[in-house]
């Protein structure tokens, strides 16, 4: 290999890593707003008197019994 190989190589990880940093930053932006809209509803479902943590555990109950996805997945 030559050296304008290896120094081709290097800019173009270099650039692919810049490049996905910024994608990362901007889908961390993207969960923090998602993140404060659900707590947003969370804390209007909680005003309006329903109680979240009633209906989570009967959702776990009606998944009890069910075959777990990686059982699914191996068939």
């Amino acid at each position: 290999m030559t050296k304008t190989d290896n120094a081709e190589k290097i800019g173009f990880h270099k650039g692919s890593l810049a490049t996905l940093t910024k994608e990362r930053e901007e889908f961390m932006r993207i969960l923090q707003i998602v993140e404060q809209l659900m707590q947003m509803h969370i804390k209007e479902l909680k005003d309006l008197g329903v109680d979240l943590m009633k209906e989570a555990k009967a959702a776990t109950k009606q998944l009890k019994g069910k075959t777990p996805i990686e059982d699914v997945l191996k068939k």
